[in-house]
């Protein structure tokens, strides 16, 4: 075990996270046979599990059981069901549904509902999870992030960001997503390259990325001062 961490983010990809993180000091652990990244600052680490609630829920292993943390938070981007989220809204949901088996965690802070849900939702897929469930926002990780902490008795919140809104469909980034949970670049330019009408959307995608992250790391840094397992979480430094 390392040394402990009042908070404890687990996100999917670097990128989601870099604002917060790019000046952090950074620590290679191994963890049930797997290798982690973690940044460390003061009371806080993060670690990027890769995409995927199976990613998540062994990135989530990992930092539980190396950490000790107080707050597990899964943070990242999110995809909008409710017309009213523009891309780069800020979100802090109360309930996360898993929508496989339908559980529901209850965070006790933020508003709203957040669901996790295996693929990259289309516009149609989109709308009838609103319908259905009454969420604001889909993404892919939250729910098992949820889990595990609630299964070693650990506080959980969630962050995210809108990265795509409920209108739009997005290329089926899944499909480039190994077994680790990692982004094969390669394999999305592959696909890109006999696909142009696809290519004027690329930069588009890449400023409203780093648009994302911005903001949702600015989320992350604003949170101070909450009384969370009776305990004062100060700002965390960014």
């Amino acid at each position: 075990m390392l040394s402990p961490a009042k908070i404890a983010i687990v996100a999917a990809l670097e990128r989601e996270v870099w604002p917060l993180v790019k000046h952090w000091p950074r620590r290679e652990t191994n963890f049930a046979g797997r290798s982690y990244k973690f940044f460390e600052r003061e009371d806080t680490v993060v670690v990027c599990g890769g995409i995927g609630s199976e990613a998540a829920r062994r990135a989530s292993e990992a930092i539980i059981g190396l950490y000790r943390p107080s707050l597990v938070i899964s943070a990242g981007f999110a995809g909008g069901l409710d017309p009213a989220l523009a891309v780069g809204d800020a979100l802090r949901p109360r309930h996360i549904l898993n929508a496989g088996d339908g559980s529901r965690t209850d965070s006790g802070i933020g508003e709203g509902v957040l669901i996790s849900f295996p693929h990259v939702a289309s516009r149609e897929q989109k709308a009838k999870l609103r319908q259905a469930y009454g969420a604001q926002a889909v993404d892919m990780e939250a729910s098992a992030v949820a889990q595990s902490a609630q299964a070693h008795g650990v506080r959980f919140m969630a962050c995210k960001v809108i990265f795509d809104t409920s209108g739009t469909t997005l290329a089926p980034f899944e499909l480039f997503v190994g077994d680790d949970g990692k982004f094969h670049v390669l394999r999305f330019l592959s696909y890109l390259s006999v696909r142009p009408w696809l290519w004027s959307k690329v930069p588009r995608w890449a400023r409203e990325a780093a648009g994302a992250a911005s903001n949702l790391c600015a989320a992350l840094a604003q949170m101070r001062s909450e009384k969370v397992l009776g305990t004062e979480l100060q700002t965390i430094p960014i």
